[in-house]
């Protein structure tokens, strides 16, 4: 009798043996999708501009501050001569352009009530954060010259011509709106379709009636302009963009992928 349970111990650790003898099948790997994505949490503070995020805008705006308090609080003989003196007219353009046209972006026509503040603000604020201050610098640069000698020069031609008096040549034109409108153009480059079109023809849309009210056609058509060329810099614009995603220690944003495999980012 134990040498029958002694055969069957040994029958059975044979076969443990056995089965211990043979590999383990790997486990097939689980695949897992993407991450589920985070919702942003609204930040209404980054509309505004700050000294270390947006250094360009936050000075300037300093500036403005300070050159509308003069405004509103100096004597006002004081005041329309130095606004006088920082009009870019053709002949102060004539006589010294690189000093009117730095001074004559250091006002703001109609002050701190006026509803290009606001977008200076907003605008200069968004596209700084994302191509820079430099570069910001730049576009509002280029839409504040570019349409000031766009609206001047034919003002110019027409005296010269007989078709406007003496007296156009020394018209009152000062103020940061080309440069905002330039910026606003450009910023639409950057923004997704449904919002950029809407900014261009909510924007576009006021400038024509403010052309068609005739109020101030020369400037009407440099905001314009200023418009126009701002959305001419969208391919400069968008290569800045891209630099700026790829550059060291700033959060690069990721690709997601669509419906059909296509890399797009978000």
């Amino acid at each position: 009798m134990e040498q029958g349970v002694t055969a069957g111990v040994e029958r059975t650790s044979g076969a443990g043996v056995l089965l211990d003898a043979v590999p383990a099948q790997p486990r097939p790997p689980v695949l897992e999708g993407p991450p589920p994505a985070r919702r942003r949490r609204p930040r209404p503070w980054r509309l505004l501009p700050t000294p270390t995020g947006t250094p360009f805008t936050f000075a300037y705006a300093c500036v403005l501050v300070g050159t509308s308090l003069f405004m509103e609080f100096a004597d006002p003989d004081t005041v329309s001569t130095a606004l006088r003196a920082s009009s870019t007219d053709v002949t102060h353009l004539a006589q010294n352009p690189a000093l009117v046209l730095v001074a004559s972006a250091l006002w703001i026509a109609g002050g701190l009530t006026s509803p290009f503040v606001i977008a200076f603000v907003v605008v200069l604020t968004a596209l700084e954060r994302r191509i820079g201050g430099l570069r910001t610098a730049g576009v509002f640069v280029l839409g504040h010259v570019l349409a000031t000698l766009a609206t001047e020069v034919p003002v110019g031609l027409s005296v010269m011509v007989g078709h406007l008096p003496d007296s156009s040549l020394h018209r009152l034109d000062y103020g940061i709106s080309f440069g905002v409108a330039a910026s606003i153009g450009a910023l639409a480059g950057l923004l997704t379709p449904w919002l950029r079109w809407g900014v261009l023809l909510g924007f576009g849309a006021m400038l024509v009636q403010d052309l068609i009210a005739f109020a101030d056609p020369m400037t009407s058509w440099g905001h314009l302009t200023a418009l126009a060329i701002g959305v001419a810099t969208w391919p400069l614009v968008r290569r800045w963009r891209t630099r700026a995603d790829r550059t060291p220690g700033r959060p690069v944003t990721e690709p997601t992928r669509t419906a059909r495999g296509s890399a797009t980012t978000a």
